[in-house]
């Protein structure tokens, strides 16, 4: 019998922590671990003490037909990267990896290219999180080293 590889191990955990996502559009779990012990785990939902939109059947954004990827002020959720940040301390998530996974929260479909918004990859880095791997399918990931965001930095303008 094939042992399974850590990354597939720990995407199979963040999968499962997506199942208490409150989002009725997608479903994130994220978990951060480092030297092979988890740190904290996060899903998408509503700041605590808030309602979920699961709870008030009413998505704003998707009732005004809000394209993924925008106007995420209008969102009630913190998303599950920030979620898990939020739960551990910068100092042992200094050179730690993040496992991330989504959802189409109808139809369970893995979100095709999966990855964190502009604003959790600021967040990332702000952590000291070394690494990202998201699941693509179910034994498919990427791997992405937070340097690169650093360095290829997406939030300066193209003329600069």
């Amino acid at each position: 019998m094939k042992r399974m590889d850590k990354e597939n191990y720990y995407l199979d955990i963040a999968e499962t922590v997506l199942e208490r996502s409150t989002c009725m559009r997608r479903k994130y779990g994220a978990i951060v671990v480092r030297n092979d012990e988890i740190l904290s785990t996060g899903y998408n939902g509503a700041p605590r003490g808030r309602k979920n939109c699961i709870d008030l059947e009413c998505c704003m954004r998707e009732s005004l037909k809000i394209p993924s990827g925008e106007r995420y002020e209008l969102c009630r959720s913190v998303h599950a990267e920030a979620n898990a940040i939020i739960s551990a301390s910068r100092r042992d998530m200094i050179g730690a990896t993040l496992y991330l996974v989504g959802v189409e929260s109808q139809s369970g479909e893995y979100i095709a290219g999966t990855t964190p918004c502009t604003m959790c990859r600021r967040l990332i880095i702000n952590a000291g999180i070394a690494k990202v791997v998201c699941r693509l399918r179910k034994d498919a990931f990427s791997v992405t080293n937070v340097r690169d965001w650093v360095f290829n930095d997406d939030s300066l303008p193209a003329i600069l």
